[in-house]
């Protein structure tokens, strides 16, 4: 997972925003604060964690699909993980 490694730092940035805005939202709800900012709120981390996904997906396909360096069997299993972490995802 070299990618990851390499983005260390922005991804867990990405991480803490997303922690924040969850307890942000999470204190909203305490507080009964209108339905429209929390609606607001969630939209925001959906984003959030969007971003966070698209991020880390484009490193992998890059690093892993993309490689010049790996057999086609490997490639195809690699391509299987991510249709599997895909459809994951977007149930």
């Amino acid at each position: 997972m070299a990618h990851t490694i390499q983005g260390k730092k922005q991804l867990l940035t990405r991480v803490r925003r997303i922690k924040g805005q969850a307890e942000g939202l999470e204190r909203a709800l305490n507080a009964e604060t209108e339905c429209l900012a929390i609606l607001q709120q969630i939209a925001a981390i959906r984003g959030a964690v969007n971003g966070l996904m698209a991020e880390v997906l484009e490193g992998h396909i890059r690093t892993h699909l993309g490689a010049h360096d790996i057999s086609e069997t490997q490639r195809d299993n690699d391509m299987e993980a991510v249709v599997a972490a895909l459809r994951s995802y977007l149930k």
